[in-house]
């Protein structure tokens, strides 16, 4: 036998050890679990679960494995957790738990010829991720405002609202997701467009004659590399691509040029300068379709959340916990400042899921007690190309 299989052996024998005593807590545990469903205990005991991991963590003087041990003992209690919450059926008496199954009672099927607003003139990309997730021939239309598209939705002018959500060059878009707190409404769908950004201008122009570039700013900042290229054009930033393309039309101006979509430039009658200008070829935006009411679509497997922190230490690690003893995929994770409170965040996340599958009841249960606040924005099928 060599060094290395002796090593091996030895582990095997301590592992061995480890997962008798593992089955004879969690026996004991459940035990545990069965009392607290007699008595009407909830299963979280935060304090408790920080006693049982600062007497665990002192039984070592190893910085290191200090850490070590945490980590363990927190995925213990999860676990710990998980097998009790099959036997104590919690109330509502968690605000956003509450708030979820409210959300659930109250979904309602997809609508029928649907009426739906985005943000930005005809042409733009908005209009595009409309069309492609609800077909070509949807009754949409543009707004000049992302906050008159939430309003729309709020006054029942529109069923639903596509909004971009994240670009992959340069990241979310904050404007949304400010919104996405602000009014709490559902998403119940998403849908990605490639974009490809071209320089346009009236027929006829050519790239000596520009001097100003107009596009959103999102445009203007994906295309920094070729606009680079052209020091001596004035960059204006608009409300929407599409936008850009319509005002350098109308204006009639041939010195100016417009950064859009070649389906902007077509509808507005501008002749393509340039295509694929943005510096990121696999430039994708993710867009969001946003309901003032729940809607649990057939295939969801996605779910969207937003939480915010108790001031205490680990706190997130608590929170991200959940997810790998669950064996949900987290897929992303933003925060974003609350307005007014110094140094306070909101957190927004995408994970795998349906609402509906076993065992998520309690996911959303732990998330609303770990949490100074939780709300579910909804769960939908993630975009497949």
């Amino acid at each position: 036998m060599t060094e290395l299989e002796q090593y091996r052996r030895e582990i095997d024998r301590i592992d061995g050890e480890l997962v008798r005593l593992f089955l004879k807590r969690m026996e004991v545990t459940g035990r545990v679990g069965a009392y607290k469903q007699r008595q009407g205990i909830p299963v979280l005991d935060a304090g408790r679960e920080k006693q049982v991991i600062a007497a665990k963590t002192a039984l070592t003087t190893d910085p290191a494995r200090k850490a070590d041990i945490s980590a363990l003992y927190e995925s213990i209690l999860a676990i710990s957790r998980r097998q009790q919450r099959h036997l104590v059926k919690e109330g509502a008496e968690d605000a956003g738990y509450a708030a979820w199954l409210a959300g659930m009672a109250r979904a309602r099927r997809p609508v029928a010829c649907p009426r739906v607003v985005y943000q930005g003139e005809p042409g733009c990309y908005s209009e595009q991720a409309a069309a492609g997730f609800f077909g070509d021939g949807v009754d949409s239309r543009g707004l000049a405002w992302f906050t008159d598209v939430f309003a729309a939705l709020e006054r029942g002018e529109a069923d639903y609202a596509v909004v971009p959500v994240e670009n992959s060059s340069t990241g979310s878009i904050r404007q949304v997701y400010d919104l996405l707190s602000q009014y709490r409404y559902a998403i119940v769908g998403e849908w990605q467009v490639k974009v490809e950004h071209c320089l346009t201008a009236l027929p006829g122009v050519t790239l000596s004659h520009i001097k100003t570039v107009y596009s959103h700013e999102q445009g203007l900042m994906q295309c920094e590399a070729y606009l680079d290229a052209h020091r001596d054009w004035k960059r204006v930033p608009t409300l929407d691509t599409a936008g850009s393309a319509k005002l350098v039309a109308e204006t009639g101006d041939r010195a100016a040029a417009a950064i859009c979509s070649r389906r902007a430039a077509e509808r507005y009658g501008l002749s393509i300068l340039a295509e694929g200008i943005n510096y990121n070829t696999m430039n994708h935006t993710r867009f969001a379709v946003v309901s003032p009411v729940p809607e649990l679509r057939p295939g969801r497997d996605k779910i969207s959340a937003m939480f915010r922190l108790p001031h205490q230490s680990g706190s997130l690690h608590e929170i991200l916990t959940i997810f790998a003893v669950q064996g949900l995929n987290l897929l992303k994770l933003e925060s974003r400042p609350i307005p007014g409170r110094g140094w306070e965040y909101l957190f927004f996340l995408d994970f795998t899921g349906d609402l509906t599958a076993d065992g998520m009841d309690g996911v959303i249960h732990e998330l609303s007690q770990l949490a100074a606040e939780v709300c579910i924005l909804g769960n939908y099928k993630g975009y497949e190309p």
